[in-house]
């Protein structure tokens, strides 16, 4: 496995930390390579140290074993290399194994505009040879052009089928139970459909700002760093039909018949069903926090930190239903979730003075990951009917005692399975970004500014009066 940008965040926060976990569990043999690609000056044993400190501040010192943790450095090695400017890459070739039966996975931890180039270098040195794969973070591109032309420039190296373009969402425990919760289940799957959904909402929020990120994030958006590739890719798993298996391609085929059943977001339209934002001073967890401009230090930006959405899918099975999407930086809590608000009894038996609250189900992604399903029950107790909610709680902490991989973990060893079913395939990305780009293009053409709101809030009070107008809400966290 070759790690370029292997000083970079991402690999120093995830994805070394997911290796040594994989590689403890015995799912990495002794006999396999790790190099780390960078353009910074460092020998061997520096970058050992570096990956080192930034796992033990990250994950905790206690969770790492010396002893295994040793094993695991002999396999690394590093490679310093300016993709940019280094024609030579011959160093990488040496540190890769010359055998043309072993896999090889190239990750590319880097800006999206470098991959093109890198795989040209790899093609250059004869290093992308049948059994090779190519990684590819999020997001690819900034518009449906820039993807299309990074896609172009990548399969001109790469087939289709030797390309992984990850998004970390798809690796979490809850994510992947969305296909067994809805296909396992015959309880459910009978009512997943408008005669028995109100709506849907799909919720990432953070309770962070921008922090290291700000130069990145002024030139995207909540709507391209989010929307584009978590939350789209979480509407298509809480929407789609039934694939026949659970095949690569058979997956991600109907994710794509969702992507193309999405309702345009147009000049006409755009303004009740989108709203921006942008966080400004507020207080989050009790302690102050600066606005979006202060973290920037910049005097004016109209770049929104949250994007609510009225999204509807224009099928047979979800026509008239409502998915809200919201996402935002410096909200009131950490969390992700999605929420099926199913639509209340025809008709009480009950009485007027007794409220019969409509069934809901919201499946946790994180913090606490769970699956919750609210009901009615009579509270116990004489003096009359009184009705109480409670939730049937399936917690992944209470039931499962055993460590499970994280995100980064699964979807590492699904490359090198070559399990490409939790992956995007070249034109989910391409259709997600279709919708996005009418996004873009009507807030632009509108003017469309991104509204104030206080950190430690939940985005601004036109994201709740947008379903308020419909008769629906956001549901509390």
């Amino acid at each position: 496995m070759v790690i370029f940008g292997a000083t970079g965040d991402l690999a120093r926060r995830k994805i070394f930390p997911a290796l040594y976990h994989r590689f403890v569990d015995g799912q990495i043999p002794k006999s396999s390579r790790i190099v780390g690609v960078s353009r910074s000056e460092h020998s061997r044993e520096e970058f050992i140290d570096i990956i080192h400190k930034n796992y033990c501040e990250f994950e905790g010192a206690d969770t790492l074993d010396e002893k295994s943790w040793k094993a695991f450095c002999a396999l690394i090695d590093y490679v310093k290399i300016d993709v940019v400017n280094d024609k030579d890459w011959s160093a990488l070739a040496k540190a890769v194994s010359k055998s043309q039966d072993l896999i090889r996975v190239f990750y590319l931890a880097m800006p999206p505009s470098m991959f093109s180039g890198i795989c040209q270098g790899l093609k250059r040195e004869g290093l992308a040879h049948e059994k090779a794969r190519v990684v590819l973070e999020k997001p690819i591109g900034t518009d449906f052009d820039s993807a299309h032309a990074i896609n172009e420039g990548v399969a001109q190296v790469f087939e289709e089928n030797r390309i992984y373009r990850i998004d970390h969402y798809l690796g979490k425990e809850t994510v992947q139970n969305l296909l067994v919760l809805r296909f396992g289940n015959v309880l459910l799957e009978p009512l997943w459909n408008s005669n028995a959904i109100k709506h849907i909402e799909i919720t990432v929020a953070e309770n962070i700002g921008v922090s290291g990120r700000g130069a990145y994030y002024d030139g995207a958006g909540a709507l391209r760093d989010m929307v584009q590739n978590h939350l789209l890719q979480l509407l298509c798993l809480s929407t789609m039909e039934a694939p026949s298996s659970l095949g690569a391609d058979d997956v991600r085929t109907e994710k794509i018949k969702v992507l193309r059943a999405l309702e345009r977001i147009t000049v006409e339209n755009v303004q009740s069903r989108t709203v921006r934002g942008q966080y400004t001073n507020g207080r989050v967890n009790g302690e102050t926090a600066n606005g979006y401009l202060v973290d920037l230090d910049v005097d004016e930006s109209n770049t929104e930190t949250f994007v609510a959405i009225k999204a509807e899918i224009q099928n047979w099975r979800w026509a008239g239903v409502p998915i809200y999407l919201r996402t935002g930086k410096r909200m009131s809590s950490k969390r992700s979730e999605i929420v099926i608000q199913f639509k209340p009894v025809p008709h009480s038996i009950f009485g007027d003075d007794t409220k019969v609250n409509p069934n809901k189900l919201v499946i946790r992604l994180q913090p606490d990951e769970a699956v919750k399903l609210f009901m009615e029950i009579k509270e116990p107790g004489a003096g009359g009917l009184r009705l109480k909610t409670l939730p049937l709680n399936l917690s992944y902490a209470a039931n499962f005692a055993v460590r499970y991989p994280d995100a980064y973990e699964r979807l590492l060893m699904d490359v090198v399975r070559g399990n490409l079913g939790l992956f995007m395939r070249r034109d989910e990305v391409e259709a997600a970004w279709r919708w996005c780009d009418g996004i873009l293009e009507a807030w632009e053409k509108t003017g469309q500014e991104a509204m104030p709101y206080f950190a430690g809030t939940d985005g601004p009070r036109a994201a709740d009066k947008m379903l308020a107008e419909v008769g629906d809400a956001w549901s509390e966290s």
